[in-house]
């Protein structure tokens, strides 16, 4: 890798803004006929890099041209990393367990049944880390009015959910993605359902509503304040 990313990338762990992936609000759910398609509006209302981080959400861009991993690995090591980005990053952020997936229909069993299960919301009661190896996808997220944030993964891309926000996963109509997934300490990778248990109620649920949803809610409702005060001034 050469350029200015590479420069910037020397830091090992820098967050580089402008690299961060595409995203934009999707359609209502009862307007998605395929979970593997764009779903955007019309028209289309991005969502920028200020948007995402206010959700909790991190992203580093890695360098996935120039190193390789298995297939599938569960587990793999992460010690055994030989990116030194990736371990840099693994030891800054306290990765300890880590595994690798391919998501296709030739090296998924059940591959049109799991990729529908990736797609029940869901959220985690740990950090979810997930660093794209190959092919692409999308995370959905919702924001604090609960609309879908739709974020298009790409090979490279390096992102981390804070625990307790609303998500799920899909493949793109590629049918192709290979992931890294990342635990801190011993992995729980069972998801916590939404509509089916009580998630409102769950600690984590309730710590990121107070850390990222409360705090926009209340500016949202702050602007709303002033834009009536003017209209009356007018």
């Amino acid at each position: 890798m050469s350029g200015p990313l590479a420069t910037k990338m020397k830091s090992t762990c820098q967050i580089v803004d402008e690299e961060w992936p595409e995203a934009w609000y999707m359609v209502e759910d009862e307007k998605v006929s395929n979970q593997k398609c764009e779903n955007r509006l019309t028209p289309n209302k991005a969502v920028n890099t200020k948007e995402m981080k206010e959700l909790g959400l991190n992203y580093w861009k890695m360098d996935a041209e120039n190193y390789s991993y298995p297939v599938k690995s569960i587990p793999w090591n992460p010690e055994d990393a030989t990116d030194p980005r990736l371990q840099a990053l693994r030891d800054d952020r306290g990765y300890s367990y880590a595994d690798v997936l391919t998501i296709h229909p030739d090296y998924l069993p059940g591959f049109e049944t799991h990729v529908k299960n990736f797609f029940t919301e869901h959220i985690h009661d740990a950090e979810e880390i997930r660093y794209i190896l190959g092919g692409s996808g999308f995370f959905d997220v919702r924001d604090p009015l609960d609309r879908w944030i739709r974020i298009h993964v790409k090979k490279g891309d390096l992102m981390t959910l804070p625990e307790g926000i609303y998500h799920r996963f899909t493949c793109d109509e590629t049918d192709y993605i290979h992931a890294m997934r990342m635990f801190i300490g011993v992995p729980c990778w069972t998801p916590i359902n939404r509509f089916t248990t009580d998630t409102e109620s769950h600690q984590s649920r309730q710590q990121y509503v107070c850390k990222y949803c409360m705090p926009l809610l209340e500016q949202l409702g702050a602007d709303k304040r002033a834009l009536g005060g003017d209209e009356e001034k007018e």
